[in-house]
């Protein structure tokens, strides 16, 4: 009878592991950090974390957490005084909510008072269908309160062609007329 040979239990990372990889992975692309002074944007700091974090299946709560962990100074202190008024037994904070809290922070309320007069008398003017999509996605993104969900403002994009092309038809057949 041959020896018996003692088997290796097989290695499993521990969930602390796997997320500690996945941070590891995120920190690779060298996201920026946030501190909050008047100069950063951030919105594009948000922007610029999920990029990084969507293609890597990492959302909800990790992705806040990866997020979180690029903030510094005045910014950090922000979001550790959040976490100490949460309740212990609060739910996980998800990526839209940590969104809205932030933007709702780090960018004023005069700057999207000053955005939105931009965004409501946006007119397409000269520029092509996709200039005026990219300037009217730019403006939206902050007039959350006009344009909140992604499907309004696709139907509302929809809508402003519509009538942009309504208009040139009627323009076209009051001139043959």
């Amino acid at each position: 009878m041959p020896p018996a040979v003692p088997v290796q239990p097989e290695y499993r990372a521990t969930a602390f592991e796997d997320e500690q990889l996945r941070l590891e992975s995120f920190k690779k692309y060298k996201p920026h950090v946030f501190s909050g002074l008047a100069s950063e944007d951030a919105l594009g700091f948000l922007d610029e974390c999920y990029r990084i974090l969507h293609p890597m299946g990492i959302s909800g709560s990790s992705g806040v957490s990866f997020t979180t962990f690029q903030l510094r100074g005045a910014a950090y202190e922000w979001w550790r005084t959040y976490e100490l008024d949460s309740p212990d037994d609060a739910a996980s904070l998800t990526w839209n909510r940590f969104s809205d809290l932030f933007l709702r922070e780090y960018i004023p309320q005069s700057l999207g008072d000053a955005w939105r007069p931009k965004f409501e008398h946006l007119c397409q003017g000269a520029m092509t269908v996709l200039e005026y999509v990219f300037c009217y996605t730019s403006l939206a993104r902050h007039a959350l309160a006009l344009v909140s969900t992604i499907h309004e403002r696709v139907m509302s994009i929809a809508r402003r062609i519509e009538g942009m092309h309504a208009r040139e038809r009627k323009e076209r057949e009051s001139k043959r007329s």
